[in-house]
């Protein structure tokens, strides 16, 4: 028999050499079985996953959140003492770091003594004005009675000379005519003056309200040193700075020796307080609401499990908020999805073994069901 008759069989053998005619239904059909099953339990594995991702939002954009105290002096000075170290535990209240005091210890010494130096002026001057209520009364007294004597011996000035130009020139002198003319022009003065005195001397009620007005401005003099003194305890006070909460010391930029300023960052104070900031797109803020449970992965600690729940959402996306915020009713306008911070508070599943510093990475998956 020929090669070419005998071809045809040859193709109806499989790469082994075995005829398929030859080899059972079953093992045919088992490839197939075997596809139909994966491609079944794929799309049962994919519709799972996709019924479970229904009410749910996750987003990789979140970050440990919480707060950073700044810690700055309130006086100007070299510091005399640290008190801590890096990333030390304080508690609120325990001394940081202290600020040569003997410069603000002088500068309350001298307000002492300012405060006292005008305590007694205040009282020298309270005295005085007891004094002008009794005697700028008796000074118009003795005022209106010296205008009465002075009026009554013009009176009789007036009449003596009135007298001495009667009488005839033979029974008198001219010595005694010009004593009596003397004696009645110095009667006038003195009731002028007594006229006078009298005027002054009716002034009792400003002179009074003169007095009074000297205490108050005393009085306020005081008060003034009594407000620098107590501002120079205060500023005493300010070299010795202490810890306003619990927390860790971050960010240490001071050591003994350093001169400080008013206001100069020194270090931070993170708070035990720690929370989750979760910027999740506008497209995913349909159905979350404050409440909802949130589970929390942190990249740091992927063996840590955090649980929490939705505290409220920022009322501004980021980009409203930055430093250059988009304007949009200018040039061409390209939409862009924008992120809206969320907060979330950790309710369970903290480990002190793994601490959390602010910033660290997470995913959030708000349970929205």
């Amino acid at each position: 028999m020929s090669p070419t008759a005998l071809a045809p069989d040859r193709d109806k053998r499989d790469e082994k050499g075995a005829d398929p005619a030859a080899v059972p239904p079953a093992r045919r059909r088992s490839p197939r079985i075997l596809a139909v099953v994966a491609a079944v339990l794929i799309a049962g594995a994919g519709l799972t996953y996709f019924i479970s991702r229904q009410g749910v939002e996750s987003t990789d954009d979140a970050f440990t959140d919480g707060h950073a105290i700044p810690i700055a002096p309130k006086v100007a000075g070299y510091v005399r003492t640290l008190a801590v170290t890096d990333n030390q535990r304080v508690k609120a209240g325990q001394l940081l770091l202290d600020i040569d005091p003997r410069d603000f210890q002088i500068a309350r010494d001298k307000a002492a003594s300012t405060l006292s130096l005008a305590e007694a002026q205040l009282e020298s001057t309270r005295l005085a004005a007891e004094m002008a209520r009794t005697t700028f009364p008796a000074d118009l007294a003795s005022a209106e009675a010296g205008r009465d004597s002075a009026a009554a011996n013009l009176v009789k000035a007036q009449a003596d000379l009135a007298r001495q130009k009667r009488v005839d020139i033979r029974a008198t002198t001219q010595q005694d005519i010009d004593a009596a003319t003397a004696a009645e022009h110095a009667a006038r003065a003195s009731a002028a003056d007594a006229e006078a005195k009298l005027r002054k001397a009716r002034l009792v009620a400003p002179n009074i309200a003169t007095a009074d007005a000297q205490v108050k401005q005393i009085e306020a003099q005081v008060a003034q040193a009594r407000a620098d003194l107590a501002q120079a305890d205060l500023n005493l006070t300010y070299t010795h700075v202490t810890a306003p909460a619990d927390g860790w010391v971050t960010k240490r930029n001071v050591e003994a020796g350093s001169f400080v300023q008013v206001g100069e960052q020194l270090l931070s104070l993170v708070s035990p307080d720690v929370w989750i900031t979760a910027n999740f797109k506008e497209s995913q803020l349909r159905d979350m609401r404050a409440g909802q449970v949130v589970h929390i992965s942190a990249d740091a600690y992927p063996q840590l499990r955090l649980e929490g729940h939705v505290d409220s959402v920022q009322m501004g996306s980021g980009s409203r908020f930055s430093t250059f915020p988009a304007e949009n009713a200018t040039g061409n306008f390209i939409k862009i999805v924008q992120r809206v911070p969320v907060k979330v508070v950790i309710t369970g599943g903290l480990d002190p073994k793994y601490p959390l510093p602010l910033g660290l990475s997470v995913v959030a998956t708000v349970d929205e069901r």
